[in-house]
């Protein structure tokens, strides 16, 4: 079966890909079917029956971004919860498995309460860890590992994943177009009766992410402290994964809450792409999807970045390769400057043709690599226009920062010619065109536009929208935002072993 689907994929694929260019938002509303619920939530239908393959996509309007103060990283603690299966699956017993989960919560938050006092009690605290650890061996005697994912395994499913942003979470695959039903039925049931079950065991997993994503990792490191610095209010400065304390605090109680203030039906969309019927889709989202109450809204995000006084400017020393990182404070993806700016960033750092990888990286061999990002950690809100470099050996960080300096005052004076435009124009167009070339990619853009924008057909809106931006688009954003009030730089500098004897001296 997997044999057989990983070959349709490929022909579907192949197809999408010869067709790309005749792609256009008139020919998809003839294939695309969009209901919403009673109880508010969406459905977008893209029918493409050149496979017998289906892919689904899951978005929830909810990310780090809109977690509460304290509780950093519970979004993606939630996330993979839904991966745990639900009252009758993941279990062997749940009316015994229930009472111990809440048991193993209780347990957890007396620990929590005493490990969190200035003076704890090491010896109450040693018991009360204990008593913890015995109700969690209880609980997981009824634990059926991995059920969720092994039952969708062997129905043939491919691509199995999630993910959890600043702005959204997702959850996605693949199937078979035979296996629809079975997508309804386990989907719907993880969200509308999900078991906090192994809570505490996937927080150790999760904490593991940390320390290979941030921990260890100079770049996490240097990425996690820049945003810190680069935002004053705003929760984008925390990190998705969470703060170290924030996950050692959050409980199932905690992040039950946040599933049920976030999951509400208004608050998802889900997108379906393949060889299916619109018709019979509708009915099956009814039956199973139907199910879950309609609820109040969700809450929104209503803090608003304060202007920036000045630029912030830190450095790390550590022994580490060296790695500089600049940002400015720019516009959310639906503001009119979006576009110019997502231009822009091409034109400065995105791809080998970009003008600082070429100077950079080819012709000056100042750096092993130079990149970018417009929007983050997130375009919902304002973000950064981040740029980031790594020197080769013996360049200092002064002149990579020059250099990019350079670069930048070239754009803010206008030195962009037309054919230049057009060329990264052309690049970026193509790569939304790519983008939706497949079902996933499909699934991908519209339930994301249109939990962002209320329209999914934004997508090819945006895709029009770069035909606008001229030259003096490029030349007043790059004036508008890359001015040194506006901008927050970091940099890890390599301690040398002087600056380690000089420190030991003192």
């Amino acid at each position: 079966m997997k044999k057989l689907l990983s070959l349709a994929v490929g022909i579907l694929m192949l197809a999408a890909v010869q067709n790309a260019e005749s792609q256009s938002l008139e020919s998809f509303e003839k294939n695309v079917t969009e209901f919403t619920l009673e109880n508010g939530l969406t459905f977008i239908i893209i029918k493409r029956d050149v496979a017998p393959v289906v892919s689904f996509m899951t978005y929830v309007n909810v990310g780090s971004a809109n977690e509460p103060v304290g509780q950093t990283g519970i979004a993606h603690i939630f996330e993979h919860m839904a991966f745990k299966g639900t009252s009758y699956l993941g279990t062997t017993n749940y009316e015994e498995e229930k009472p111990l989960i809440e048991a193993v919560d209780d347990a957890y938050r007396q620990w929590l309460h005493e490990k969190i006092k200035t003076n704890h009690d090491e010896e109450k605290l040693a018991d009360l860890w204990e008593t913890f650890q015995e109700l969690e061996e209880k609980a997981k005697k009824y634990v059926v590992n991995n059920e969720f994912s092994t039952i969708l395994d062997q129905e043939g499913a491919v691509g199995l994943n999630a993910f959890t942003s600043a702005d959204a979470t997702g959850y996605f695959y693949s199937l078979p177009s035979n296996k629809v039903e079975l997508w309804f039925t386990l989907e719907s049931d993880r969200f509308l009766d999900p078991v906090f079950r192994e809570f505490y065991v996937e927080k150790d997993v999760i904490y593991e992410e940390r320390r290979m994503r941030t921990d260890s990792s100079p770049f996490g490191r240097l990425l996690e402290e820049f945003l810190s610095v680069a935002f004053s209010a705003h929760p984008y400065k925390n990190p998705v994964i969470g703060w170290p304390s924030d996950i050692m605090a959050t409980t199932i109680r905690e992040t039950r809450e946040f599933y049920e203030r976030f999951y509400v039906p208004s608050n998802i969309t889900i997108a379906i792409a393949g060889d299916v019927d619109p018709a019979e889709m509708k009915r099956l989202a009814e039956l199973y999807f139907g199910r879950m109450p309609a609820s109040e809204p969700a809450p929104i995000l209503t803090v608003i970045e304060p202007p920036q006084r000045g630029e912030r400017r830190f450095i790390i020393e550590e022994e580490s390769q060296p790695i500089f990182l600049k940002g400015y404070k720019t516009v959310a993806n639906d503001h009119a400057d979006a576009k110019a700016l997502q231009l822009t960033a091409s034109i400065l750092f995105q791809g080998r043709t970009s003008r600082l990888f070429r100077r950079m990286v080819t012709d000056e061999k100042m750096a092993l690599a130079v990149t970018g990002i417009n929007g983050f950690p997130g375009s919902r809100y304002p973000g950064l226009f981040i740029i980031y470099a790594f020197p080769n050996q013996g360049v200092s960080l002064d002149l990579i920062e020059a250099t990019i300096e350079e670069e930048i005052a070239k754009i803010k004076n206008g030195e962009v010619e037309q054919h230049e435009l057009d060329r990264v124009r052309t690049q970026v167009r193509a790569s939304l065109v790519r983008s939706l070339a497949n079902n996933t990619g499909l699934t991908f853009n519209f339930a994301g536009t249109h939990a962002v924008t209320g329209d999914w057909r934004n997508v090819f809106r945006d895709i029009d929208r770069l035909n606008d931006i001229t030259l003096d688009d490029i030349q007043r954003v790059a004036n508008t935002y890359f001015f040194k009030e506006n901008r927050t730089v970091g940099m890890i500098r390599t301690k040398s072993e002087g600056d380690e004897v000089a420190e030991a001296n003192q």
